[in-house]
């Protein structure tokens, strides 16, 4: 069972927070200070720290509202996310098994995993019917899982891959994977999508786009929601090398990168996205290897940032416009379509230069990477989280 043992796991895993001063039996809604105040459950997808990263503003905009937040995670997002909010809720809540991603190869794996998927996901609707009707909401904030909602609460999801991106030869099953989306919407009170409204500043391309109405109709644009802050210091580093993404891909780009890395001349700092342990080294004299940094001190590296090399995956990239960073060379996962996408539709905007690991030569990719300008200015996470709060959640929560 991929779901396994989910209900004891959500009733028995549960680690409290602080006990609310008044609660109320029909639903969590507390009241401090004679506010109302609610209680939210969030769950991000764990195929990677991406949705648990972009999910890192949401949270911090309800506890600052003085909302209670409990998060249903599992594997390297909950010991992200416990790192990041030790004062939550947290609920050890597991998702779907991940597909091994073998590259070129991965299209006929992926359809090979479909079935365990379809199971797994119908055991985590299961689950959550019954654990939601035992455990009261307010809000119930799904990213990228679409198994967690529930009829009789109001449920939101975040994603910014309403029109999926699939390899042109199952180009056909493109059009059909919107047509599920868009079916799939109406189970959720709105859908989220980090991204600005469609067109030319929209860093999602086609991915954040449908053109089904009743689908369009459940669509709330916010703009960024970026994991870290623009911070005003100088840039003094002149590379900055991010490891992540799911394995084996992940160790493959850190063999493929590391290496070459270490011959580009000036200051370099790599970040190995590993959670689980908390190790820094040092490479001669001007080369640093951060297994994991908290949210606030990769703010502070990337705002120092000249240069970035990094996967296309769409939360790296609203990090990087959220920070300004302007020069760049992206590394799309093999196999992961929207990722090579991504690469392409910046490359094609004159934004940013992109390169197949499988083509990958460091000197000459990173001259060509230098001709391009960055992304456009746009609205930073601050603003749209707040906007996102006031106009989307606040109903549901106040």
């Amino acid at each position: 069972m991929y779901v396994r043992s989910t209900i004891r796991n959500l009733m028995m895993m549960r680690e409290t927070g602080p006990t609310p001063a008044i609660c109320n039996q029909g639903n969590f809604k507390t009241y401090i200070g004679g506010l109302q105040m609610g209680h939210v459950f969030i769950s991000p997808l764990n195929w990677g720290l991406g949705h648990a990263s972009r999910d890192i503003p949401v949270i911090e905009e309800l506890l600052h509202r003085g909302h209670e937040v409990t998060i249903g995670a599992c594997g390297n997002a909950f010991a992200f996310l416990k790192r990041e909010f030790p004062s939550c809720n947290f609920i050890y809540f597991e998702d779907y098994p991940q597909p091994y991603n073998n590259g070129l190869l991965f299209i006929t794996t992926f359809t090979r995993h479909m079935p365990k998927l379809v199971r797994a996901f119908e055991e985590e609707r299961n689950a959550c019917k019954k654990f939601f009707l035992k455990t009261p909401y307010d809000l119930i904030i799904s990213d990228s899982r679409p198994g967690v909602f529930s009829e009789s609460v109001p449920s939101i999801q975040i994603t910014h891959q309403v029109h999926q991106s699939l390899p042109l030869l199952i180009w056909p099953l493109e059009l059909l994977g919107v047509f599920i989306n868009s079916n799939a919407f109406k189970k959720y009170a709105a859908i989220v999508v980090p991204d600005n409204d469609p067109g030319e500043g929209a860093l999602g391309g086609k991915l954040s786009r449908t053109f089904f109405d009743s689908a369009r109709e459940k669509l709330y644009y916010s703009g960024i929601l970026a994991s870290v802050r623009r911070r005003p210091i100088p840039r003094d580093i002149d590379y900055l090398v991010v490891i992540s993404g799911m394995e084996p891909q992940r160790t493959q780009l850190e063999k493929l990168v590391l290496p070459r890395v270490a011959h580009l001349p000036g200051k370099k700092v790599i970040l190995l996205g590993k959670p689980q342990v908390n190790q820094v080294t040092k490479s001669g004299d001007d080369t640093i290897i951060y297994s994991y940094l908290s949210n606030e001190e990769k703010s502070l590296l990337m705002s120092r940032t000249k240069f970035i090399i990094s996967r296309s995956g769409y939360t790296t990239m609203m990090d990087v416009a959220e920070t300004g960073i302007r020069h760049g060379l992206f590394i799309p996962t093999p196999g992961q379509w929207e990722q090579e996408y991504l690469a392409s539709y910046y490359e094609s905007q004159g934004w940013f230069y992109s390169k197949s690991q499988f083509l990958f030569n460091l000197d000459r990719d990173m001259e060509k990477s230098y001709r391009y300008g960055g992304f456009p200015t746009m609205p930073t996470t601050r603003e749209n989280v707040s906007r996102l709060y006031q106009e989307l959640l606040a109903q549901h929560l106040e």
